[in-house]
C-alpha cells in the first residue's frame, strides 16, 4: 500500500507541474503546493499576442528568472484549466490552445508554486469569431503613440471611453511605439506601462514597426534586427498560423479576423536582400503579392509607417522612402484588392476618398481621374454622403488614412492640406476604430476629447436596390 500510495503521488505532482508550455491539463486542486518566503514581481504585463479563433499567447515579464503558469476559465475565479512552462525565464511567454471561438476566458498568471502575480475580473480576453464570420469586429488603431505626452493619455482615454461598451475584437500599431529611440526602457515607460491597464491585457495587439523602433539598434544587419526591443518585445505570427501566407519574419505577416485580411508591414527595414518594401523585387514585395493572391476574405485592411500621401508633419513629395513607397509599391496593393490603407509617420490625421491611380507629386492628383467615388462617404444622410461602394468582382479603389497622431502632435507642409485627402487635421491627436461586419467597413477617427471628427463607410456586394438608395444618400435599415 505504501508502494502504491507513493506511485500515486509522483503520478499527480506529474500531472500538475510536468507540463510543457504547449500541454493543456485541467487543474486538479488536490495536486497544487505553495512556496513560502519572497517570490518574483510583476514588471510587464499581462499582454496578449498571435490571438486566433482557437489560440493566444500570454506574455509577462518579472524581475528574476521564474517558471511559468497560465490558468484560465470561462468563469471568473473558477479556472478549468493551466499551461505550464517549466524553464526559468524573465520574458514569460505562454500558447494557450484548443480554445472555443468568439467565447470569453478569465485568466491569472503566474508561477508553478501556485503564486499568482496578476489575475482579477479585468484580466481575460475574447477569442476570436472563426474565420470567414460576418460577426461584427472592432479594431482600434494607435500611430506614434509612445511619447509619453499628455495627449498620448488623452487619447488612450477617449478610446478606452469609446469602448467601455463597445469591446474591441484587437488593435493595432503603425509604428514608432515608443520615442525616441525604441529602447527596452522607453518601450517600458512610453507604452507598456501606459496600456497595461485596459488594452493590453485583454486584447491582442498586432504591431508594426517604424523608423523610430529601429533606433534601438541602427547599425543592425537583416540577421540581427530581432535582437532590437521592438521584435524581442512582440510575438508575430510568421509562420501563417493566425492566417495568410507564412513570411518568415517578424517585420511583416498577414492574419484573418472575421471575414477580413491585414497585412503588417515593414515600411523602413531592410530584407535579407538588403532591399527595401518599396523596391520592385524585394522580399516583402513578393511575399505580399503571394499573399493577397492567396487570400479568400471579404475585405483586405494594410498597414505600416510611412504614408504615401501627407503633408503634415513629412511631406510624402520631398521625403525619399515616402516618394518610393508611392511609385512602386501602392500600385500593387490596388490591383489586387486592398480596401483600405493605415499608416502613421505624419503626427496628423488625413483621409482620402476610394482613390485610385495616383502615384505622382501633390500637384498631379487629379478628382476626376483619381477619384473612384467622389463622396465624402460620411454616411449620414447629408449631401454626396453615400458610402463607397466596392464590387467583389471588380474590387476598384482604396481608402488611405494617416494615423500618426495618437502621442506625437502636429506639424504641417508647404501644401498642406495634401490634395488627396478629403479630410485633414492637425492640432488634435486621435486614434482610428476600424469597425466591419458582413458586408459593411466603417472607420471612425476618435479624438483626445472623445469627439469622433471624421468616419467613413464602405459597403461592397450590395443589391441594385440597396444601391439605388445609398446614392440617394440614404442609409439602409439593417433591423429588418
Amino acid at each position: 500500500m505504501k508502494l502504491l500510495s507513493t506511485a500515486f503521488f509522483l503520478c499527480m505532482a506529474f500531472v500538475s507541474f510536468g507540463q510543457t508550455a504547449n500541454e493543456i491539463s485541467k487543474i486538479k486542486h488536490s495536486s497544487r503546493r505553495f512556496l513560502m518566503g519572497t517570490q518574483p514581481e510583476l514588471l510587464r504585463g499581462p499582454y496578449l499576442q498571435k490571438a486566433t479563433p482557437t489560440s493566444i499567447t500570454v506574455r509577462w515579464r518579472t524581475n528574476v528568472y521564474d517558471r511559468s503558469r497560465v490558468m484560465y476559465g470561462t468563469k471568473f475565479n473558477q479556472p478549468e484549466y493551466f499551461v505550464d512552462d517549466s524553464t526559468l525565464v524573465a520574458e514569460h511567454k505562454i500558447e494557450l490552445n484548443n480554445l472555443k471561438p468568439n467565447t470569453k476566458y478569465y485568466y491569472t498568471i503566474g508561477n508553478l508554486a501556485d503564486t499568482t502575480l496578476q489575475g482579477n475580473e479585468d484580466n481575460y480576453f475574447v477569442t476570436l469569431p472563426e474565420y470567414g464570420s460576418d460577426q461584427l469586429i472592432r479594431i482600434a488603431g494607435f500611430g506614434d503613440c509612445g511619447n509619453n505626452s499628455i495627449n498620448q493619455i488623452k487619447v488612450r482615454n477617449a478610446m478606452e471611453q469609446y469602448i467601455a461598451d463597445k469591446p474591441l475584437t484587437a488593435w493595432i500599431l503603425m509604428g514608432d511605439n515608443a520615442y525616441s529611440d525604441g529602447s527596452d526602457a522607453e518601450y517600458q515607460l512610453k507604452f507598456f506601462n501606459n496600456y497595461k491597464d485596459n488594452l493590453l491585457k485583454k486584447y491582442a495587439v498586432f504591431p508594426s514597426p517604424g523608423n523610430h523602433d529601429y533606433r534601438d539598434y541602427p547599425s543592425a544587419s537583416f540577421k540581427d534586427q530581432h535582437k532590437m526591443a521592438y521584435f524581442q518585445n512582440f510575438t508575430m505570427p510568421t509562420a501563417g498560423e493566425c492566417g495568410g501566407t507564412p513570411s518568415g519574419t517578424q517585420a511583416y505577416y498577414s492574419y484573418d479576423i472575421g471575414n477580413t485580411h491585414f497585412l503588417s508591414l515593414d515600411s523602413y527595414g531592410q530584407d535579407a536582400n538588403d532591399t527595401y518594401m518599396y523596391d520592385v523585387l524585394s522580399g516583402q514585395a513578393e511575399w505580399v503579392k503571394e499573399d493577397l493572391k492567396a487570400n479568400k476574405s471579404k475585405w483586405v485592411v494594410a498597414y505600416w509607417h510611412h504614408p504615401p500621401y501627407t503633408m503634415g508633419s513629412h511631406n510624402s513629395d520631398t521625403e525619399d522612402d515616402l516618394v518610393a513607397i508611392r511609385e512602386n509599391f501602392i500600385k500593387v496593393l490596388e490591383d489586387l484588392g486592398v480596401d483600405l490603407i493605415i499608416c502613421g509617420h505624419s503626427h496628423v490625421y488625413e483621409r482620402s476618398r476610394l482613390i485610385k491611380g495616383h502615384y505622382g507629386m501633390e500637384e498631379t492628383y487629379d478628382p476626376k481621374k483619381h477619384e473612384i467615388s467622389s463622396s465624402t462617404g460620411l454616411y449620414n444622410t447629408s449631401k454626396n454622403s453615400a458610402p463607397y461602394l466596392k464590387n467583389s468582382n471588380n474590387n476598384q479603389g482604396t481608402v488611405y488614412v494617416v494615423s500618426g497622431s495618437s502621442g506625437a502632435l502636429g506639424g504641417h507642409k508647404d501644401g498642406y492640406p495634401h490634395n488627396a485627402m478629403y479630410y485633414s487635421e492637425n492640432k488634435v491627436g486621435g486614434a482610428v476604430v476600424l469597425e466591419i461586419q458582413g458586408n459593411q467597413l466603417e472607420l471612425k477617427w476618435v479624438c483626445s476629447d472623445g469627439e469622433i471628427r471624421d468616419q467613413f463607410t464602405m459597403m461592397k456586394d450590395v443589391s441594385k436596390a440597396e444601391e439605388k438608395l445609398l446614392l440617394k444618400d440614404k442609409k439602409l435599415d439593417r433591423s429588418k
